[in-house]
């Protein structure tokens, strides 16, 4: 399997290659990096973090220069080891706790019935699940409701520049919706100084207040929270809606362990990459010093080493072991606002239309984020 020359209809059924590649334990690819899709290896590469490297500067340089692409994924949480990855870190958890959370619940139901008293079939990626983490998102930020129109674009094309195959314009759009956000933030971020909010609920004012980031990284923060809360939680309930039409009977499943079962069988974000800090052999392939490891989680998740029936929903009944989230200090700091988005979107989805069908779809054409552009759906 080589991520920059796909086989044909790969995007719709990706899991013979999977099966492939768990088979062969790990695949070099032509640029020198290697591909490994099995649960037990990611877990171990996860969770060492003295091997394994999450700072991308070396691997970004080639690929977006010196622009705004690079600017922002060198500064941002995800792609950044402590100390700057801990100072985030300490601060997000400190605003995305369970009982922090419960606080959005009531504005999160209401925004979610809103939704549907307006939604009367066709595409539920547009009229509905698209326009649930968006509002999420502005919320945690404090963003003016009638400032959050071009949110969902400028992520959008930040995140399409991370495919492994970049065209030239996704590198151009990508760079012009960082330099969008980042004029957006600046005077969002000023009018937020003169006029702080409730660091307990606004995340901007607790970030200002108690980050001790300097101002780029304030900003490319923002910007990460809002990329990494938006298109992933789409897709999350997206692709559930999907599954649930597929196996109808799956709907009698608890939602909170359907919802675990989407992020394992369709993970949102399906692959992850670390760089080597040491010389590593895995399956047999020699990783020197900076190899560049994708981590593919969309294979992991199927792995039939851990999971009982791998490629259909069967909720286990112990805690999560999907990897969709990742794991070790790198584990998705708003995993529990994503859930509580997918529970409560998909449960009362189906509750207001426990008899709807998908008529069609159209599947997103990138491999790192699985999802769906469209959605059609047929009220029941």
């Amino acid at each position: 399997m080589i991520l920059t020359d796909l086989p044909a209809g790969f995007h719709d059924d990706p899991w013979p290659h999977y099966a492939a590649l768990r088979e062969s334990g790990a695949v070099r690819q032509p640029d020198g990096s290697v591909l490994v899709g099995r649960h037990a290896d990611l877990t171990v590469i996860y969770k060492d973090t003295a091997t394994f490297r999450s700072d991308k500067r070396e691997v970004f340089a080639p690929k977006y220069g010196d622009g705004p692409l690079f600017r922002h994924h060198t500064t941002s949480l995800v792609f950044n080891d402590p100390p700057l990855h801990t100072r985030v870190r300490r601060v997000l958890t400190g605003a995305l706790t369970p009982r922090a959370l419960e606080g959005l619940r009531p504005r999160l139901e209401a925004l979610v019935d809103g939704l549907l008293d307006r939604f009367e079939g066709g595409d539920a990626i547009e009229g509905f699940a698209a326009a649930i983490p968006v509002e999420v998102i502005g919320d945690l930020l404090d963003v003016p409701r009638d400032e959050r129109g071009p949110l969902r674009a400028w992520s959008l094309a930040i995140l399409g520049a991370l495919e492994p195959a970049l065209t030239a314009e996704q590198l151009r759009a990508g760079e012009e919706a960082v330099l969008d956000f980042e004029a957006y933030l600046r005077q969002l971020v000023a009018r937020r100084r003169a006029a702080p909010g409730d660091p307990d609920t606004d995340v901007l004012t607790r970030l200002i207040e108690g980050g001790d980031l300097s101002e780029a990284e304030l900003l490319h923060n923002c910007i990460f929270i809002l990329n990494a809360g938006h298109e992933t939680t789409t897709n999350l309930i997206g692709n559930a809606l999907w599954l649930l039409d597929r196996d109808r009977a799956a709907r009698a499943h608890p939602v909170a362990a359907l919802i675990e079962e989407t992020l394992r069988l369709e993970s949102p974000n399906q692959f992850g990459n670390r760089q080597t800090t040491a010389p590593v052999m895995l399956h047999g392939i020699e990783l020197p010093i900076g190899t560049d490891v994708h981590l593919c989680i969309g294979a992991a998740n199927r792995d039939a080493a851990v999971f009982v029936d791998p490629d259909r929903i069967a909720p286990d009944p112990g805690p999560p072991r999907h990897l969709a989230f990742a794991a070790g200090p790198h584990v998705c700091v708003g995993l529990t606002l994503a859930r509580m988005e997918g529970r409560i979107a998909v449960e009362r989805f189906i509750a207001r239309h426990p008899g709807y069908r998908v008529t069609d779809c159209r599947r997103s054409s990138r491999i790192r984020f699985r999802g769906f552009d469209t959605l059609s759906v047929a009220l029941g």
